[in-house]
């Protein structure tokens, strides 16, 4: 049985639509940096491609240990062997999904926002962790509203599942986090569109250490 649980530490996000031999060159060095999951977004640039490249990417990090989950499609994360998924939403479908997908021991993840009532939902459905979106302004993240940093004090008194943080997250926002209890941060750009991603995520789990001290 593979890893069915999420770490703390940074957690990578893909964009499937960025050029493919680039794409694959970073997650390579990233994943030297051992993040502490990755998350393949569902933003293909065809259907032919989805496919292929999960295989490559799942190639990529084999050895690796860290777990890979895919974004919105359990059917994909089961057709491929992954080993979770995460929802940007909580559906009627995907929460009843969730029994099934537990029972296979995937990792289930859900981004949530300012909706307290969602987040109790999530916690009673027994996800795994929470993803909250956007901290500040993001170009990949825009289609969220700024998350009130009271609902994430309030979430960690209701629940001990991992939380993570995303969205707008730089090398220089960390340190705004420094009130809030919380297990992680999700990157995309920060890490996949530097010229060493590695050392990207290094910097990041650096400064993730120095927060929590």
């Amino acid at each position: 049985m593979k890893q069915t649980k999420i770490n703390s530490g940074i957690y990578l996000v893909i964009d499937p639509s960025m050029e493919e031999n680039q794409l694959l060159e970073s997650l390579e060095k990233a994943v030297s940096a051992k993040p502490c999951a990755l998350q393949i977004w569902d933003n293909f640039q065809s259907h032919d491609q989805v496919a292929s490249l999960i295989c490559k990417i799942k190639m990529i990090c084999s050895r690796s240990g860290i777990p890979i989950l895919m974004n919105n499609h359990p059917e994909w994360a089961e057709l491929f062997g992954l080993d979770g998924v995460h929802f940007d939403e909580l559906t009627g479908e995907h929460l009843s999904s969730i029994p099934q997908l537990k029972q296979q021991g995937k990792i289930i993840g859900i981004t949530v926002n300012n909706d307290f009532e969602l987040i109790q939902k999530a916690i009673f459905a027994e996800v795994d962790y929470l993803s909250f979106c956007s901290m500040f302004p993001s170009s990949t993240a825009n289609s969220c509203d700024l998350v009130d940093f009271e609902t994430v004090r309030k979430t960690r008194q209701h629940t001990s599942i991992p939380i993570f943080l995303a969205g707008g997250i730089s090398t220089a926002s960390i340190a705004k986090l420094q009130s809030l209890d919380f297990d992680g941060i999700a990157v995309v750009s920060g890490v996949m569109s530097a010229s060493d991603p590695a050392r990207a995520i290094s910097q990041y789990q650096q400064l993730l250490t120095d927060l929590k001290k």
